[in-house]
Order: structure tokens, then C-alpha cells, then sequence
């Protein structure tokens, strides 16, 4: 081929939602004069080529049956299931771990907020780490991790065991999140990926809410270390699906470009890859600060309510057992269920509209399925929820219908989000969407050591206004991303690729 027609490749302008194709465009203006030789082959979605040989194009989606999709997806939407149970599990038992402890019960809901801290710090790890080394192993030493770390948690002698075993289960549990929808995005097309992923997320959202209804059981009629007990026993389980059930879904594990490389070359390759600070990065391009805001939003929106419910409604419904206030959790839990149903396909729905009306994907159009119930839905509902207990109106009904819908709503927004995380840079869509979940959970984080504190001080009216404004702001931005988002990606990545030419440019001069 030649030189003028490589650089006409190279230099053709790129659709930034597919990073690979920038990368592949970058390589071929550092290489000499080739064979021209017809293929079929798009290069669509290409997974970091070097110089191996990889599968492209969609076909690249159909090495799996329909079947073994389908157990993958079960598989890892039971792990989803576990790390966010593991979050609210103790909040039906808070009064009982802070009486074997000797402390208080704000004190036992701050070793929650730890919890969810290090879920957010520890995508940073897992996301670059399942781009290097793929999702199976990954996954693996995750999964057998937050079995260990489980069982010192039921058997933690004193409050600083008890703190930090937590926290290790916490940093664990992220991987089942983050590389499991790296995987779902491994396998499902990306027109195909939200229903895909609606399901996952169900384990993940359910885990919560069901979590503290479990506890209530077992606190009512057991010790509150036995819900850590059923933790550990969920967890044996998880490591046996993964190891049993679970295949490699990576289209290309980076650790094979390190195969020939001295020892000092490895090991800056491998930090190159795995540096935490990858993730942060992303945040440059404001599309992917919005959508984790909002996923934030979200994710705050549901930790403020469940938290403290055992705290605001037993009082106000004169409830006395554990057991009576985790029914209330079952209301948000049946709505995340019933979502499952609708929600991925709905996103799915929206994104094959938009394929139709211009003829092309383009990846922000999947957020305008989550504008209503993100904007409307979710803000209505918590208006509803807190004042009426702030107001101690409609009795118990009122927010349990609430807590329902806005449980529902929520199903309608995660898989757009999530999908989207995985659409937008394909090749990076591990870190991307690691840093999504460090965002939200950080934001979950906060609000469950300043939930119970601040509705002490301005009430559950006000408290659930301050997070429907949060929604509300989010939806917002998130429709200002549906709408520009396309044009701030080109612009950082046509920037990008100047400064890259312009540093080759110095450095040729050198």
C-alpha cells in the first residue's frame, strides 16, 4: 500500500465511542509500507492488535450460544448479588452489633459507609486488572477473597476486627460488579447488551433491599453473626459457579503483549496498565463525569432511603422487632424485581429507535431512555415518601407504594447508564466502568454516615427534597450528554491526537 494511502487511513476522521479504532489508526502511522491484501474482515471493535492476529466485527458476538449466554448472565448477576447484600445486611441488626460491641448505632452505620468507601476505591484495581490479565482469574481470586474475608467477619473478637474485615469483604465484592459487566459487554452485541444487563444489575439492586429483610429474620430469632454466616455460604457458592460456569469472555487479555519483554520492560507495561490513576483520568471527558453523577445520584437516592428506615419508621409506626421493619425493605426490592422486565429492554428499545432515525449507533442516544423516570419518577416518589412520614400522612401504605415505584423506576435508569459506560470506549470499557462504580459508591458512602445525622437535624421531608434535587440536577446534565456528548468526545480525542502529533513531531526533531 502507499505511503499516502496508509496516511489517508490513519488520519480519516474516527467515531471516538470506539477507542479501539483511534488505537489501531495510531499504530498504522508508526509503520513502514505493507502488502496491500484484501479482507472481509471489518475491524470493528478490534481489541488491542499488536501484532497478533484477533477476531473482529460483530461475528466476534457469537462464539457463545444463546444458552451459555444466558448462564454466564445468570452466574454473574447471583455475584452482583453478593457484595451490595453484604452492604445492608447489618442494618436490620445495627442496635444488636453496636449492644456486642459496646458502641453506638452511628458508629456501627459508619463501618457501612467504610464499606461502600472502599467498593468505590477498589473498581481502581479490579477494572485496569481485568483488561490485563481477562475476566475469569479475575473473578476467581475475587470471589475466593470475599469467602475468606466473610468468615472473619462472623467471627470478628472486637469492633476494629469487625471494621476491618469489612471493609476487605467490601474490596472483593467490587470485582463481582466491575468485571461482570465488563463480561456481559464481552458477549452481547451492543444493541442487545442493556436487556442483557438489566438482569445482572437485578442481583446487584435487589441485594440491598432484600438484604436487610433477611436480616430482620435472622436477628429476630438468631445471633446477628449468622447473617454473616449465610454471607459466607452465598460466597462459597459464587466461587464455585465462577470456577465451574464462567469462561474467559475477554476478546484480547492485554498480558499477551507482554510475552518476549525483559523483565524491567514487564514491569513498566504492567504499571502502565494497571495505574489506578487510568481510571481517574477518564473523567477528563465530561460525558463520562455526568453519567457517573447521575448513576451517583441514583445509588445516594437509595442508600438515604434504606439506611435509616429502622431508625425513622419503626418510631412512626410503632414497629418493635427487627423482622417488622425489614418488610419494609421488600417493597423497593419487589420494584427493582419487577423492573428487571422492563428496564434493559426498554434501553435496548430506545437505542434501536435512534439506529433507525439516523441510520447509525450513536452511543449517547441510550440515556434518553432514563430522562423520565430519572427526572420524574424517582424525585416524585421520594417527595411522596418523606413527606408523608414527615407529616405522618396515608399511614403505612403511602411510602410502601413509593418505595415500590420508585424501585421500578430505578431499573429503568441503571442499564442505561451501565450500558452506556460499556458502549462509549469499548476498548476501555472495564476502567470506564470501574470508574462509574467508584463514583457512585463513594456517593453511597456519603450518604449513609450523613442520612440518619441529617434527617435528625432537618427531618425525612426535607432530607428526601435534597436528594430529589440531586435527580433532578442529574437529569439534566444527562440529557445535556444525550444531546452534546457526541461533540465533547470528538473534541478532547481530535485534541488528544494533536498533542500526540506534535510530541512525535518534537521528538523527531531531537
Amino acid at each position: 500500500m502507499a505511503d499516502t494511502e496508509i496516511r489517508s487511513i490513519a488520519e480519516a476522521p474516527l467515531e471516538p465511542e470506539d477507542l479501539e479504532k483511534q488505537e489501531v489508526a495510531e499504530s498504522i502511522r508508526e509503520r513502514p509500507d505493507l502488502i496491500h491484501v484484501r479482507s472481509h474482515v471489518s475491524n470493528h471493535d478490534m481489541h488491542h492488535l499488536g501484532t497478533q492476529h484477533v477476531e473482529a466485527g460483530d461475528e466476534i458476538y457469537d462464539k457463545l450460544p444463546s444458552h451459555r449466554k444466558s448462564v454466564i448472565t445468570a452466574v454473574l448477576a447471583f455475584c452482583g448479588f453478593l457484595a451490595p447484600i453484604s452492604s445492608t445486611t447489618v442494618l436490620s441488626a445495627v442496635p444488636e452489633v453496636a449492644a456486642t460491641y459496646a458502641t453506638t448505632g452511628t458508629i456501627i452505620n459508619l463501618s457501612n459507609a467504610l464499606y461502600l468507601i472502599f467498593m468505590g476505591l477498589s473498581p481502581m484495581v479490579w477494572g485496569p486488572l481485568g483488561q490485563v490479565y481477562g475476566r475469569r482469574w479475575t473473578q476467581i481470586i475475587s470471589a475466593m477473597l470475599f469467602f475468606a474475608f466473610s468468615v472473619g467477619t462472623a467471627l470478628a473478637p472486637n469492633l476494629v476486627s469487625f471494621f476491618i474485615f469489612r471493609v476487605l469483604t467490601a474490596f472483593q465484592g467490587t470485582s463481582f460488579l466491575i468485571v461482570g459487566a465488563s463480561c456481559i459487554g464481552d458477549i452481547y452485541r451492543p444493541t442487545e447488551r442493556a436487556t442483557a444487563l438489566g438482569w445482572f444489575l437485578s442481583g446487584t439492586l435487589i441485594g440491598p433491599a432484600f438484604g436487610p429483610f433477611i436480616g430482620g429474620i435472622i436477628v429476630t430469632f438468631r445471633t446477628w453473626r449468622d447473617t454473616f454466616w449465610l454471607q459466607t455460604a452465598l460466597a462459597g457458592v459464587g466461587t464455585a459457579l465462577v470456577f465451574f460456569l464462567l469462561p474467559e469472555t475477554i476478546h484480547h487479555k492485554r498480558s499477551a503483549e507482554l510475552a518476549g519483554l525483559k523483565t524491567a520492560e514487564k514491569v513498566r507495561k504492567l504499571w502502565q496498565w494497571t495505574n489506578p490513576w487510568r481510571v481517574i483520568r477518564l473523567y477528563r471527558y465530561p460525558n463520562l463525569l455526568i453519567v457517573g453523577l447521575a448513576s451517583s445520584s441514583l445509588v445516594w437516592n437509595m442508600y438515604s432511603l434504606l439506611t435509616p428506615i429502622r431508625y425513622v419508621l419503626n418510631p412512626r409506626f410503632h414497629l418493635t422487632s427487627p423482622i417488622q421493619s425489614g418488610l419494609f425493605y421488600i417493597a423497593p426490592g419487589c420494584g427493582y424485581l419487577l423492573g428487571t422486565f422492563f428496564g434493559g429492554r426498554w434501553a435496548d428499545y430506545i437505542v434501536k429507535k435512534y439506529i433507525r432515525k439516523r441510520g447509525q449507533r450513536v452511543s449517547e442516544d441510550r440515556l434518553r431512555s432514563c430522562l423520565v423516570a430519572m427526572g420524574v419518577v424517582i424525585p416524585g416518589c421520594m417527595l411522596v415518601y418523606g413527606w408523608s412520614i414527615e407529616k405522618d400522612k396515608g399511614g403505612i401504605p403511602l411510602p410502601v407504594i413509593a418505595m415500590f415505584l420508585q424501585g421500578v423506576a430505578q431499573l429503568f435508569c441503571f442499564p442505561s447508564l451501565n450500558t452506556y459506560c460499556l458502549d462509549v470506549m469499548q476498548g476501555r470499557s472495564s476502567e470506564v466502568v470501574a470508574g462509574n462504580y467508584m463514583i457512585r459508591y463513594l456517593f453511597a458512602a456519603l450518604g449513609t454516615a450523613t442520612c440518619l445525622p441529617a434527617i435528625e437535624a432537618i427531618g425525612v421531608g426535607w432530607f428526601s427534597t435534597i436528594s430529589a434535587g440531586f435527580l433532578v440536577v442529574s437529569t439534566l446534565l444527562t440529557h445535556a450528554t444525550s444531546v452534546y456528548g457526541r461533540g465533547w468526545r470528538e473534541r478532547i480525542d481530535e485534541n488528544r491526537r494533536e498533542k500526540k502529533a506534535q510530541q512525535a513531531h518534537r521528538d523527531a526533531e531531537k
